[in-house]
């Protein structure tokens, strides 16, 4: 539905009304928002004046169980009730079913202690505070293409520009290149060596580094809004392997992989490798309550059972956020989420490849479950950028966003990227939909690069 000029006045004055206050993130404060939301419910968000708008990013990646869903709204009514909030070194009914149920989600069988933050970014920021206490060493690893959150440490911690806000950074904070496959900077048609060159480059940078400096490697076991990179499974063995040899950490952070977005519980499960320490956050609880957990072993935890934990917050192990976090994992496996993403995705995958084909501008396509991007491109052969890394082109995006959202669809999309991640219960019909509005708007990137 293209956007009337009511909406569209309803829009303007609401939007007028709330920059008279708010600030936004990551954005020049000269733009607002695309729209006021007055109600959601599934995959649909509702503008004031009434418009539908399809949400093709779950939010911000997270909203997994889509708006308004009866058995979690429930949950959160029952625990209202009784206590939304009591001090984490009081134990609530919520916090100890909702650790039980993260344990038995998690890969393996190792990760079994959990600790509750508020986000993502505190996940991070916890693991990195616990890989630092249990190794003694100071030096953390992470890959150019990632990012891992919004806080001091973790934007330090993130290859993506994001971090350039906080540089100087933490020190002991280095990075790594990893296999990016397209425009990998070593072998871009060929994963595998691609893979190994990368592993060698990085293992060459440790040494000379000193591995008994390192703490630990973090990796997205599929990247992000980095790109959405799902990496050979050779290059996370090794790094698995390297790490191993030299006592370094494994940190997975399945902030925005995890919770079935890729068709598996956790994106580490496409490789078989596990880690030391998992970070997760959004799909946890789908955003109804902000909720971080950041997982642990045995052995790890072992280290603090004589000496204090290295973390604490005032609202660790919310209960509200707790009992959202034990219905959203309830929905998830009564209504075969995970299978529902992992089997729409062989569609997505289809229709993205249809699209590369249609659309000169689109240089590659990468999918897994329900977790798509489409990398832009001005001219295929020579796979030259189009917007370019941080914009350095031209602005193509901010353009792109417009254009879906007046035809109805919201989405991320960055540089070169458009991603792709709607909530998992989205059914066929509305993923075909959105892939056809997207189909509309590449003809303007088409023109872009044909001008």
């Amino acid at each position: 539905m293209i956007e009337t000029a009511r909406t569209k006045a309803w829009s303007v004055l609401a939007q007028a009304s709330e920059r008279s206050h708010v600030l936004y993130g990551w954005q020049s404060q000269r733009f607002g928002p695309l729209g006021r939301i007055d109600g959601a419910r599934g995959v649909e968000l509702f503008e004031s004046g009434g418009r539908a708008v399809l949400d093709f990013c779950a939010g911000q990646v997270n909203v997994n169980v889509g708006y308004g869903h009866p058995h979690v709204l429930a949950a959160l009514r029952k625990q209202m009730e009784s206590f939304c909030y009591v001090a984490p070194n009081l134990a609530s009914e919520s916090r100890e079913r909702l650790a039980e149920m993260v344990v038995e989600a998690a890969p393996g069988s190792e990760l079994s202690w959990v600790f509750f933050s508020n986000s993502g970014s505190e996940a991070v920021e916890n693991a990195m505070k616990i890989a630092w206490a249990f190794t003694g060493r100071r030096k953390l690893y992470a890959a150019w293409t990632s990012y891992h959150g919004a806080t001091p440490g973790a934007s330090a911690m993130s290859g993506d520009p994001r971090r350039l806000f906080v540089e100087p950074g933490l020190p002991g904070i280095r990075h790594f290149h990893a296999p990016t496959g397209w425009r990998c900077p070593f072998a871009p048609d060929d994963p595998e060596e691609s893979a190994r060159l990368c592993l060698s480059t990085f293992e060459d940078q440790a040494l000379r580094d000193g591995p008994e400096t390192i703490a630990a490697v973090f990796l997205e076991p599929i990247a992000g809004t980095s790109g959405l990179y799902k990496w050979p499974a050779s290059f996370v063995r090794g790094l698995r392997a390297f790490c191993d040899k030299h006592g370094i950490l494994l940190v997975f952070d399945e902030t925005m992989s995890g919770w079935g977005r890729s068709g598996t519980w956790f994106a580490c499960e496409h490789y078989d490798v596990l880690p030391d320490i998992m970070v997760t956050a959004k799909g946890i609880t789908s955003g109804y309550v902000p909720l971080g957990a950041t997982l642990i072993t045995d052995r790890i935890r072992g280290a603090f059972v004589s000496r204090p934990f290295v973390a604490g917050l005032t609202t660790e192990g919310h209960a509200l956020a707790c009992a959202a976090g034990i219905a959203n994992l309830e929905v998830y496996r009564n209504e075969g989420l995970i299978e529902h993403s992992r089997e729409l995705g062989v569609l997505l995958k289809e229709h993205l490849a249809h699209l590369k084909e249609r659309h000169a501008s689109v240089g590659d396509v990468r999918s897994e479950g329900l977790f798509g991007c489409i990398e832009l491109t001005a001219d295929r052969e020579a796979r030259s950028p189009l917007a370019g890394f941080r914009n350095s082109e031209r602005d193509v995006a901010g353009q792109i966003v417009q254009r879906l959202w007046a035809a109805g669809l919201f989405l991320i999309a960055k540089w070169d990227f458009i991603f792709i991640a709607p909530p998992l219960v989205i059914a066929r019909d509305d993923l075909e939909r959105g892939l056809e509005m997207i189909d509309q708007v590449l003809d303007f990137t088409d023109a872009v690069i044909h001008s």
